[in-house]
């Protein structure tokens, strides 16, 4: 009987039980973090805050914070010195195994190799910024720039949306100037912070792993949240800076596009930004693809491919495995709770700087520019130009705004594109 209750007891110390509830050695920090990952999860289906990327993030922060999951250990390479009976058999001639064994200075060694996890594998399409352009691929096939081209000025309205990007990156910096380690950010780490204002957590990816990947959980996670959380966070700014009056304003149709400018525009788009700033090259250049791949209409199944299959194949492996960086030990932190405290002023700045820049519209065109439009000039397409239709609404219910808030929408990608090239180029 005592042999049965030494077993169990075995069983239980070798189980990721006895760490997740070894709160003296921080299994408390693994269950906190559960926690988040179920809110998120809850999020995600409940409330279908972008639940294509909200879902699989959770569930790899989940995974992670599993002791003994080992699914983002790194592989391991590793000398072994021979026992005794391992050396005899050797030199026997009678060594059977397949390790290479090597002479060190008369001591041999076997060359011990462990694979890693399967999400440390995948993770390194994030690493590498290979995911990151390959969503932006699939974006430009779904994506319509006809509003775009239709209205170019929407491209101010973008532009303005980005204001919150550097903002917050001068923000970031300033608190090292406090000289307390634990809220400073050296200038790659505030340039990673501050594309969270983008509100483009593809972008936020691409840029964290090349400036600072150590940051990479916690940037991701307050990216995508605040993708999923743009209808609750942009009406009380969009309202607070608005008049009735402005709100009601009713737009005049856009005209319609032509076929040759549709296509000219991504090529176009490609040749000017890619020649002004070639670090954009991967984000740029894969967005006009897929938009070229669409209103080309001469390679549909590239084009369904991409939107479809490709597109849904990288959300799964880059959502798992940006939510599988978000583990205990790094994720809980002052700077955490920092870094998602200035994204979230980020983004709210960059819809601020959209919205007031449609003020300057609204005035300058003797009140022809809905300024509801300039809060889509963030990258959360297409929710921020939905945002903006349903907002537009509640003032004048026989107001349509989806189109003309697409304009500044498809406008802020590539504005969030370009920034990143920008800080790329900066502090790269």
């Amino acid at each position: 009987m005592g042999g049965f209750w030494e077993a169990i007891q075995g069983l239980w110390n070798d189980s990721g039980f006895a760490r997740l509830f070894n709160f003296a050695e921080g299994g408390w920090k693994n269950l906190v973090m559960i926690a988040i990952a179920c809110v998120l999860m809850y999020l995600a289906i409940k409330k279908q805050f972008e639940p294509l990327l909200l879902l699989p993030i959770a569930f790899g922060m989940l995974l992670v914070n599993l002791p003994l999951s080992g699914v983002m250990n790194s592989p391991t390479n590793s000398l072994v010195a021979l026992s005794p009976e391992e050396l005899q058999h050797f030199l026997a001639g009678q060594y059977d195994q397949n390790y290479p064994v090597f002479d060190m200075n008369g001591v041999y060694y076997w060359q011990h190799f462990e694979t890693g996890g399967l999400l440390w594998y995948l993770y390194q399409g994030v690493k590498f910024g290979i995911y990151p352009p390959l969503i932006f691929l699939g974006i430009g096939c779904m994506t319509d720039f006809g509003p775009l081209i239709s209205n170019p000025k929407s491209f101010l309205l973008g532009a303005a949306a980005q204001l919150g990007i550097f903002i917050t990156y001068f923000g970031a910096r300033a608190l090292s100037l406090t000289g307390i380690e634990a809220i400073s950010f050296n200038a790659q780490e505030a340039a990673s912070i501050a594309i969270i204002g983008g509100a483009d957590g593809p972008t936020a990816i691409y840029l964290t792993s090349k400036l600072a990947p150590d940051l990479l959980g916690p940037i991701a996670v307050a990216a995508y949240s605040y993708m999923a959380l743009v209808p609750i966070i942009q009406p009380p700014i969009m309202r607070a800076l608005t008049t009735k009056k402005e709100r009601s304003v009713v737009m005049e149709q856009l005209r319609p596009v032509s076929k040759t400018e549709k296509i000219l525009f991504p090529i176009s788009v490609t040749l000017i930004c890619v020649l002004l700033l070639p670090s954009a090259a991967p984000l740029i250049g894969m967005l006009m693809l897929g938009n070229l791949f669409r209103e080309s209409g001469v390679v549909e199944r590239l084009s369904k491919t991409a939107q479809n299959e490709l597109m849904n194949i990288i959300t799964i492996f880059l959502g798992i495995t940006v939510g599988a960086t978000a583990n205990a030990n790094t994720f809980l932190s002052f700077r955490t709770v920092l870094i998602i405290v200035l994204g979230l002023i980020a983004f709210s700045v960059g819809t601020a700087g959209g919205v007031l820049l449609g003020k300057v519209m609204y005035a300058v065109t003797g009140g022809k520019v809905n300024p509801l439009i300039g809060s889509a000039g963030v990258s959360a397409v297409p929710m921020a130009a939905r945002v903006s239709q349903k907002v537009g609404q509640k003032e004048n219910p026989g107001n349509f705004l989806l189109m003309h808030a697409m304009g500044p929408n498809v406008a802020g990608v590539i504005g969030s594109a370009v920034a990143a090239g920008v800080l790329l180029s900066l502090f790269g």
